[in-house]
């Protein structure tokens, strides 16, 4: 075994070289998640416990997941098109619109916040038109919900389209020479070939919209979701109120990711 490691170090040292130097930033958050987790599950779980108990955590978290659960089927439903569209088509003006599609990446999600708020709240250029409807984004769940895809579907498109590029356009062309439409061989052919890329990026944009905080807060304080409820217990009560929350957070997002994770590598 030491000899194939020394064999291996004399081939390709680089690559030892650049592991260990990158390795650091493991180092660094596993160290620093770690700590939070010791201080809360080792030293001092009287609080952490107590708030398993708290119904009012719980269903915070809990809304938390469900808005990004909606945010992400939207990233899907509207992002697919897109990213088909801008993997299959060349057209003036492309990188202007992929320019505009990395936007909500770049600016400070407070920035975001107040343009959603801007155009959403109930006397809202749009808003208003939607309240109407009986459709309020101030304030209120869908709010949240609309937030959250702002700042997480550039992910899921940018991954989808990534996807649809890695897949020939030829299987899809030979395809309807044997009589598929071009629905058919949208469906049959370039989703399947592009599913990894399709469930990795609805997975980031459902952790994005689970992480997200300065675009939600200004549009949609309440309902209070997890980082919300988090920033107010830290105002209020320091890191005893707020911390084990977030660690409850951590290990339950933690959880779920790993099991998408193992899920999509299974089916792929």
């Amino acid at each position: 075994m030491k000899n194939k490691i020394k064999l291996e170090l004399r081939r390709n040292p680089i690559s030892f070289i650049f592991f260990f130097i990158g390795f650091a930033i493991i180092v660094f958050v596993v160290g620093t998640l770690f700590n939070m987790l010791y201080k809360q599950l080792i030293v001092s779980p009287t609080y952490f416990i107590a708030i398993l108990k708290d119904q009012y955590v719980l269903k915070s978290i809990g809304l938390t997941l469900y808005a990004s659960v909606l945010s992400t089927i939207l990233a899907v439903i509207f992002g697919i098109p897109l990213a088909y569209a801008i993997a299959r088509n060349n057209f003036y003006g492309k990188n202007i619109i992929e320019s505009l599609i990395d936007i909500p990446v770049i600016i400070p999600h407070t920035v975001a916040g107040i343009a959603l708020f801007s155009l959403l709240s109930r006397r809202g250029t749009v808003g208003s038109i939607f309240g109407n409807l009986g459709i309020v984004f101030q304030d209120s769940l869908w709010g949240v919900v609309i937030a959250m895809f702002f700042v997480s579907y550039p992910l899921f498109v940018n991954s989808a389209k990534e996807g649809f590029i890695s897949v020939n356009p030829n299987f899809e062309r030979v395809a309807r020479t044997l009589g598929a439409s071009q629905w058919k061989s949208f469906y049959q052919i370039a989703i399947p070939l592009s599913y990894h890329n399709l469930i990795s990026g609805a997975i980031m944009s459902w952790a994005r919209g689970i992480s997200e905080f300065g675009a939600v807060v200004v549009i949609a304080y309440y309902p209070m979701i997890a980082s919300t409820l988090i920033f107010y217990r830290f105002n209020t009560g320091g890191l005893q109120e707020s911390q084990p929350i977030a660690v409850l957070l951590i290990l339950l997002c933690f959880v779920i990711f790993v099991f998408l994770r193992l899920i999509s590598k299974k089916k792929g």
